[in-house]
């Protein structure tokens, strides 16, 4: 791993703007309400929720999904293989999809109670990971949506912090 500095990243927020700081602030907050909803009433998915928010804050605030494309890209440089990364992309992702896909059919199943009295962390666990994925994808016509504006409001923003709210709100709901 000789190529290690070639990588040209910093733990620097990716957008340093009150925006950035105010979803990361948003994911931290919502992963404290999460985990004091485990630590009341023990329901595992409530601490899976407090440490993917808390990973999604960290990710948000260090940049760390450029951190992973830039070792990928440096990794399939040097290993002959950059011009084909795309389809390498595809399989992560679709890997990704298909693991997740099995992971909430699986929890889906065996919990199927929890999601019918948590409705609304349902819907926005959905939105996040929906959003997260669009934003994997980073194709155009995705790209030009989530920069398009809606009553002034980037629609990127709209969407990452609807699902951060619909997330917090299930919690403090949960914690009544």
């Amino acid at each position: 791993m000789d190529y290690v500095s070639e990588i040209d990243w910093r733990p620097v927020i990716g957008d340093p703007s009150f925006m950035g700081w105010f979803t990361v602030a948003a994911y931290a907050m919502v992963a404290i309400l999460a985990a004091f909803v485990w630590l009341r009433k023990r329901e595992s998915i409530w601490l899976v929720v407090a440490a993917g928010m808390a990973a999604l804050s960290a990710n948000k605030a260090f940049d760390l999904q450029s951190l992973f494309t830039a070792i990928g890209g440096a990794v399939a440089h040097h290993q002959g293989w950059y011009e084909q990364r795309r389809e390498f992309q595809k399989w992560i992702l679709l890997g990704f999809l298909s693991g997740f896909a099995v992971i909430v059919s699986w929890f889906a199943l065996r919990h199927d109670t929890f999601w019918v009295r948590h409705k609304l962390l349902s819907v926005g666990v959905i939105f996040l990971v929906t959003f997260i994925v669009v934003r994997a994808i980073s194709f155009g016509p995705f790209d030009v949506f989530l920069g398009s504006r809606l009553l002034g409001v980037k629609m990127n923003w709209f969407l990452e912090l609807g699902g951060i709210c619909l997330v917090g709100f299930s919690a403090i709901r949960a914690r009544r």
